[in-house]
């Protein structure tokens, strides 16, 4: 019996130690590994360039339908209007619509530029 209890306390003399130096290094390793993740997630987070995009997100949506010319005179007036409204120096050349009622709109200013615009058949711009 005291063979086996000289063993035992061998044993625990030789074991104990070992166990607490694997301990102490897992909470070492563990404490290293935390502090180079925190170090690494700031140094990414100051390593990235302050950049303001600024999106013009306008969504311009006319009817792929076939536009067929009408005269100038079968618009309606809430379309002869916003022509007069934003271009009041404009002469309409020619006017089509579609089976959606998008109007196409060549316009002719006074300076001699010219342009196409649609417009719905409330007079809202599609695309001007």
């Amino acid at each position: 019996m005291l063979i086996s209890l000289l063993c035992v306390i061998l044993e625990f003399g030789i074991v104990f130690p070992l166990v607490m130096v694997i301990i102490i290094k897992i909470r070492i390793m563990r404490k290293l590994f935390l502090g180079i993740a925190v170090s690494l997630t700031s140094l990414t987070a100051c390593a990235q360039e302050n950049k303001i995009v600024k999106a013009d997100n306008t969504e311009i949506s006319v009817a792929q339908d076939k536009f067929s010319e009408i005269g100038t005179a079968e618009l309606p007036i809430a379309v002869t209007k916003a022509i007069d409204t934003y271009y009041p120096s404009a002469v309409i050349q020619k006017a089509f619509v579609n089976n959606s009622e998008q109007f196409k709109l060549e316009i002719v200013m006074e300076k001699g530029k010219s342009g196409t615009v649609y417009t719905d058949k409330d007079g809202e711009w599609i695309e001007r």
